[in-house]
């Protein structure tokens, strides 16, 4: 995640770190081929990560590191620069509206960290920033990542000291996010095995971000989700008179465990987020579709 934008020609690997596995993939390498190639998977022992914006994300640092080289080596075909997904609780990300931005790049930079700095429970001037403005009307509107810098080390360390470069670095919910079509409003619900990520999106625009600390319990898993998602979607549309008609779900939990509880809380009959061919696996684990909305949302 570095200051600013990203603007080089992106990797064409992704490898994402969640607290149950590690999933690497590698965008199509020909030309006139889109999507992914090939995808692996790695499982990581419980407590090898415990993603927050504290340090001390990486409590295992051998076996994550070693989940990386082995699932990344599967699919990397000697390619080195990787576009690495963090754990949605490792990063905070906040939506601005305002009505100018400064010209120069690193006044911008200086202006989005000012109107961050009341709003994140920790230090700005010690935190990474990547922000992305789009102009609509006579408002800019940020989409604004940030993780503590002591953070963000812990997670690129772990690719750099298995040989890969983390040239680009994004919270696993904006990576999915590349398998939305923007255009309708949608909701979209990711979740792991202690948090649920809530992102809509409606004319081209992220309108809402919200992470969320829940606990799954297995027998409740889908009206906790339920109770926690809906108040996201009646937010979103007493604010911006637009109604949702679609939900996107992936993550840890299986669509089918949740399902009716968020219909019947919604009025929505949700549906997978990956549905596209996913490629090859080269690995021996079996890896849900669900789990790979992020590599491939990344690499789109």
């Amino acid at each position: 995640m570095a200051d600013a934008q990203f603007s080089a020609p992106r990797p064409t690997l992704a490898c994402e770190i969640t607290p149950e596995r590690v999933i690497s993939a590698r965008a199509s390498r020909a030309a006139s081929a889109s999507g992914v190639e090939a995808y692996s998977s790695r499982t990581v022992a419980a407590g090898t990560v415990a993603p927050s914006l504290a340090p001390h994300n990486v409590l295992d640092g051998d076996a994550l590191r070693r989940a990386i080289s082995e699932s990344l080596g599967e699919v990397a075909g000697g390619a080195r620069d990787v576009i690495a997904i963090l754990p949605d609780a490792a990063v905070r990300v906040v939506l601005l509206e305002v009505e100018s931005l400064p010209d120069k790049a690193e006044d911008a930079l200086g202006f989005v960290r000012f109107r961050l700095r009341k709003s994140l429970p920790f230090d700005v001037d010690a935190a990474a920033v990547s922000y992305h403005a789009r102009l609509a009307g006579d408002t800019f509107h940020l989409v604004a990542a940030v993780t503590p810098l002591a953070v963000l080390e812990e997670y690129e360390s772990a690719f750099r000291d298995t040989g890969y470069s983390p040239g680009v670095v994004q919270p696993s919910m904006l990576a999915a996010l590349g398998l939305v079509d923007a255009s309708p409003a949608a909701m979209i619900v990711k979740v792991d095995a202690a948090h649920a990520t809530v992102a809509i999106v409606d004319a081209g625009q992220l309108r809402l971000f919200r992470q969320l600390d829940i606990i799954l319990t297995p027998s409740e898993k889908g009206l906790d989700l339920a109770a926690n998602v809906r108040p996201s979607l009646v937010f979103f549309e007493d604010t911006y008179k637009s109604r949702i008609n679609r939900i996107f779900f992936t993550g840890a939990v299986p669509l089918a465990d949740v399902r009716d509880a968020l219909e019947e809380q919604t009025g929505i009959r949700p549906q997978e987020l990956v549905a596209m061919q996913t490629g090859e696996n080269q690995s021996s684990n079996a890896v849900p579709k669900s789990w790979l909305s992020g590599v491939l949302g990344a690499l789109a």
